[in-house]
């Protein structure tokens, strides 16, 4: 008998020792997926940033210029219309020249290719805002070419052949760096301009306007929706076939693909409505359709999270049906309407599939002014970027995914504060 019972407690044991290992080894398997899903993310952060910190410096050369009255044909009362006429390009390549004296038009040629082609616009900015200038010398930091760019910031001191810079350029740049004309400062035409065709002075502010104007059309036209829809298909819908349907739909729409919301949009929005393509109002009418199945789903499930003693409550008071609901249940459930809302617009932020389908991929240099100006969006803009072969593109490309993520991670982060601070626990 006793000999059974300390076989039975040794198997006991041994059982419980297998099993001890055995969930010190999930555990084990659960640490080491979560660390190598961390080493993941910031691999992939530690890439991004390292391509994309230069996007936000930008070289400059300093410089003493004339502007000359009588070769721009200007004075100090002219019309902001001369000024704009006026050959300030021209007014560059003549100081340049007349300072280093390059050797003949391919090295004047190779001397006007280290500037930027946006420098005679830098300058003719600076006498539009201040035309008492004209005829004085003034110190200006110019901007420089998107090569020269890259060969400051990240080619310098490199073997030969390393950028696409003529020895006699490197040498006009070396002498420029040891007067301390050269350097770099910080890149607000990131942030002012927009697009161009021309590394250096493409920005980011089109982009992120198109954005704001593009987000602001899908939460007045989603968010209202998508609460009267959950309002109705959680408190008033009748419980039958039809309203099943529909909720399967619901269900299996947060689940399609986005391009398939933009062709929808581009088969209705554009082709049978005849909205204009490449505009916030079709990518926020797009972006609503992709978004409401989200906002639907988490507004009914903040809807059931409000405990059925407070309508029971309101109804014995003698509250009508209307009044339990838009009085007691609406107010207590609209903070996990909101979180959701949220998520679902940090969703749509991301999305470039379903906006490349109704035109949001157009070249568009202007800054929108409002939801029906051509435009586009900061991930479209950055997958515009990223197939642009110059170098110059690469690094912007970088800088303007660390803004998209810094978007991403503020609306979540608020998402997450939001439902913290305004939630209720029952």
């Amino acid at each position: 008998m006793t000999n059974n019972n300390l076989s039975t407690r040794e198997k006991v044991e041994k059982s419980m020792k297998r099993r001890r290992a055995g969930e010190m080894r999930f555990r084990a398997y659960g640490m080491a997926s979560v660390l190598f899903g961390l080493l993941c993310l910031v691999v992939l952060f530690s890439d991004i940033i390292y391509k994309g910190a230069s996007a936000f410096s930008q070289t400059v050369l300093n410089t003493d210029i004339v502007i000359d009255a009588s070769y721009l044909g200007l004075n100090e009362k002219s019309t902001e219309k001369e000024i704009m006429n006026a050959n300030f390009e021209g007014l560059i390549k003549q100081h340049f020249k007349e300072t280093i004296q390059p050797d003949g038009r391919k090295e004047r040629s190779q001397l006007y290719g280290l500037l930027s082609v946006g420098a005679g616009w830098q300058l003719q900015a600076l006498v539009l805002a201040d035309s008492s200038v004209i005829g004085k010398k003034i110190n200006i930091d110019l901007i420089v070419d998107d090569d020269v760019d890259q060969w400051f910031k990240h080619d310098r001191g490199e073997q030969e052949g390393s950028s696409r810079l003529s020895d006699l350029q490197i040498s006009w740049l070396e002498n420029w760096i040891a007067e301390d004309r050269l350097f770099t400062r910080f890149n607000k035409q990131f942030f002012v301009n927009g697009d161009s065709r021309e590394p250096e002075l493409a920005g980011i502010r089109g982009a992120i306007t198109g954005t704001l104007l593009t987000l602001v059309v899908t939460f007045l036209l989603s968010f209202p929706i998508g609460v009267a829809a959950a309002i109705y298909l959680e408190e008033f819908a009748p419980r039958n076939r039809l309203t099943e349907i529909v909720e399967i739909n619901i269900n299996n729409l947060a689940a399609v693909p986005s391009i398939t919301f933009g062709l929808l949009g581009l088969a209705i929005f554009i082709n049978m409505v005849g909205v204009a393509r490449s505009t916030p109002i079709v990518g926020g009418l797009v972006l609503t359709l992709m978004t409401l199945p989200t906002i639907i789903i988490s507004g009914r499930a903040a809807i059931k999270a409000v405990p059925p003693s407070i309508r029971e409550a309101a109804f014995g008071l003698g509250a009508s049906k209307m009044q339990v609901v838009f009085h007691h249940v609406l107010p207590l459930a609209l903070p996990g309407m909101l979180t959701g809302t949220i998520i679902g617009m940090a969703q749509a932020l991301g999305e470039t599939a379903p906006l490349l389908m109704i035109g949001m991929v157009a070249f568009v240099v202007d800054v929108p002014a409002f939801i029906n100006d051509p435009s586009t969006v900061l991930p479209v803009q950055i997958f515009l970027w990223s197939d642009s072969p110059e170098r110059g593109f690469m690094e912007r490309t970088s800088g303007a995914i660390m803004v998209l993520i810094a978007f991403l991670i503020t609306m979540n982060t608020t998402a997450v504060m939001l439902r913290r601070r305004l939630e209720r626990r029952w």
